[in-house]
């Protein structure tokens, strides 16, 4: 969606929005921290991002990776900025065929500063001299794609300080097919609107977004504005001094006077707020929350589907998709960014397109091993492996292997029956609770239009011990409401579905539209999820030595316990799922793995027989399954 629409939709609802700057950091480690501060600000609700583009086009790979990202996987709309500096056109027309191809429809295009080892800008031979001549070439080569941004100096430039002849310069960057101004950072908001006044005198007409520097540090709150020129008010002076030492304190401090300063902007009828965050996250949320701008229950986040939109080229019309990577939205979109159609309608085929490959790059378990050991523990029994799960559905984990974010609130429903399942060694990893037509605009089932209802069956996923799976799918078998699919790591699918077509879990019901039914369960899609599911295990026992315990744990689990997943297709049933368990629970829980991956007891795991009664010779086996019995009779 174009910038200048989101800006004319702010007008016409009167609503404040706003709006993120990034840059490409420099290391790997960086890239990825930023990766995950951009999905965490995104619950924050900004209506676009924009990512910086270095002199001379130094990361422009980074910038066009980190564009592809934000739209495709984290559902971003995302400004690409592009600048003249160092630039031969070859460079210019590689850059806006990767924003193209990212489904970018956004450029903020720029003259850029000089790099570093030069004085003063000079146009690359073959090149262009000012911004008006990349947003002209940008018009020309791309007609109405691409929305073109330019940019605004209330106080002047670097080379040039008259702010007067600059405005003569942004009027000609708009005749030339400009859509909207960005504004360099500024503290004096009297200049900022003495300026915007001046710029409408002179027939400037769209748009103007004004670029907010929130303060970090006093130290950097005093080299930015040394850096761009910006004017400090003396009243900014004097609250900001006598804290200067302490950073907590210029933090607080700061938020006011930047908060007040975004009051008289939003006063004077300019709706749009620009945040220049530095990568960083508490600064920029503070003075939102002091504008009480972010989500809560009575404002929350409109979702127009159930799960995170792809804004990638040829994905914004995507409505369907399968429940099983509802925990690993970047996944899912890896794993299927090479169809050339996505499944849509009513319900939907995901049997033409395969599942890109397992180890695509982003697919297997993020983090170190140090650090997921950090996280996860180092598990010697299923109890420990339990408590983990308990951890994480009691929200004091923020992850698991097969999820890469907090469990949600639509949980809280059914949070003490998923407790009650994991103490008792059933792992959940995915669920959803049924939901009898609710509102769209609920704060935590809603989605969808205005005015609707929405609704969903419940859904549990969840890993179970190959001793206790028979019995699990006699009891789903005699309810007539209930389908299932079960399936170990070896392929040994079990299913009673009719068919191999999608069952609808969530749907919703609005005026004037089609039935919307956007997420599924399908046998197909189940079997590609299972093969991901499994090797996360896998990567997360790696995670651990060869010798130790805890990999002989994991790796014993992943390779003995079946992935089954169920759904209880009358949604008026609020806990039809968890009564299926009553009486069951993983025998044997407690009993440990020693070094060498045998139990430390030297019986066998959980009722069943040791390798020696078995005839296997000791040591022979890395490990032992972790099975159960039900009801806690002999097996």
């Amino acid at each position: 969606m174009h910038i200048s629409d989101k800006l004319a939709e702010a007008e016409r609802s009167r609503k404040p929005m706003f709006s993120f700057e990034f840059f490409p950091p420099k290391t790997a480690q960086g890239v990825q921290n930023l990766y995950d501060r951009m999905d965490r600000m995104h619950g924050l609700g900004p209506s676009f991002i924009d990512v910086t583009w270095g002199a001379g086009g130094r990361l422009s790979h980074l910038t066009c990776e980190m564009v592809n990202v934000a739209q495709s996987v984290y559902g971003l709309e995302t400004c690409m900025h592009l600048t003249c500096t160092d630039m031969e056109r070859s460079k210019v027309d590689d850059a806006l065929k990767e924003a193209y191809r990212a489904g970018c429809t956004n450029i903020l295009a720029l003259r850029g500063d000089p790099p570093r080892e030069k004085e003063k800008w000079v146009a690359t031979e073959g090149g262009f001299r000012y911004a008006k001549d990349l947003v002209r070439y940008i018009r020309e080569k791309y007609g109405d794609h691409f929305d073109i941004g330019v940019a605004g100096y209330p106080e002047g430039c670097d080379d040039q300080a008259d702010a007067d002849l600059l405005i003569e310069h942004l009027k000609e960057k708009i005749d030339a097919g400009g859509t909207f101004i960005v504004t360099q950072m500024f503290y004096d908001v009297d200049i900022f609107l003495d300026w915007v006044r001046k710029c409408r005198e002179r027939g400037i007409h769209v748009p103007i977004v004004p670029g907010i520097m929130p303060i970090q540090t006093h130290a950097a709150f005093l080299r930015r504005a040394n850096w761009s020129g910006c004017h400090i008010p003396p009243a900014w002076t004097d609250a900001l001094d006598p804290v200067k030492n302490d950073d907590a304190a210029v933090r607080d401090v700061g938020k006011g006077l930047v908060a007040d300063m975004c009051r008289k902007i939003l006063d004077a009828g300019i709706l749009h707020l620009h945040f220049y965050t530095m990568n960083l996250a508490h600064a920029t949320r503070m003075v939102l929350e002091e504008l009480n701008l972010t989500p809560s229950e009575d404002t929350p986040i409109k979702q127009p589907l159930p799960w995170r939109q792809s804004l990638g080229l040829n994905r914004r019309d995507e409505n369907v998709r399968p429940i099983f990577w509802r925990n690993r939205n970047k996944s899912y979109v890896l794993r299927t960014q090479d169809w050339d159609e996505f499944p849509n309608g009513r319900w939907g085929d995901s049997r033409s397109p395969a599942f890109g490959e397992l180890d695509a790059y982003g697919i297997g378990l993020k983090g170190s091993n140090e650090s997921n050991i950090m996280l996860w523990g180092e598990p010697r029994s299923v109890r420990d492996v339990a408590d983990t799960f308990v951890r994480y559905v009691e929200q004091k984990l923020d992850s698991l292997p097969w999820s890469e974010s907090p469990i949600t609130g639509e949980a809280d429903a059914i949070r003490a029956d998923l407790v009650g399942l994991n103490r008792r060694g059933f792992l959940t990893i995915n669920s959803q609770p049924a939901v009898d037509g609710v509102r769209s605009s609920h704060p935590v089932h809603g989605w969808g239009p205005q005015n609707g209802y929405v609704y969903q069956k419940a859904y549990l996923e969840l890993f179970i011990s190959p001793d206790l799976i028979a019995e699990l799918i006699t009891r789903v078998e005699r309810d007539p409401d209930l389908t299932y699919h079960a399936v170990n790591r070896a392929g040994d699918l079990k299913t009673n579905a009719p068919g191999d077509g999608p069952n609808a879990v969530t749907w919703g019901v609005f005026p004037g539209k089609e039935i919307v039914q956007p997420t599924i369960v399908e046998t197909i899609s189940f079997l590609a999820w299972k093969d991901e599911a499994y090797r996360l295990g896998s990567d997360w026992a790696h995670c651990h030595a060869a010798s130790s315990p805890s990999r002989h744990l994991i790796e014993s689990m992943m390779e003995t316990w079946y992935l089954m997943n169920i759904v209880h297709n009358d949604f008026h049933e609020t806990r039809g799922l968890f009564s299926l368990f009553d009486g069951l629970q993983v025998e044997g829980m407690d009993e440990g793995f020693t070094d060498k991956g045998a139990l430390s007891d030297g019986g066998g795991p959980n009722g069943m027989a040791t390798d020696q009664e078995a005839g296997v010779k000791a040591g022979e086996k890395g490990a032992l399954s972790n099975g159960a019995v039900p009801n806690g009779t002999a097996a």
